[in-house]
């Protein structure tokens, strides 16, 4: 995995996260789903770099 798509799948994961629990602690279902959406993007781009490692050996 790319060190730079690695951070940045670290980071949408990170920033889902925070998201979400503000959300969850002030009501925002908005805010909640937001957060969520983007962790499941940084899942994704995580999958999608793995897959990319796994045929270059």
């Amino acid at each position: 995995m790319s060190g730079e798509q690695k951070m940045k799948a670290k980071g949408e994961q990170t920033k889902g996260k925070i998201k979400e629990a503000a959300g969850r602690l002030t009501g925002d279902e908005r805010l909640e789903e937001e957060g969520r959406a983007e962790q499941a993007k940084g899942d994704a781009r995580q999958a999608k770099e793995k897959t990319k490692d796994a045929f270059k050996h």
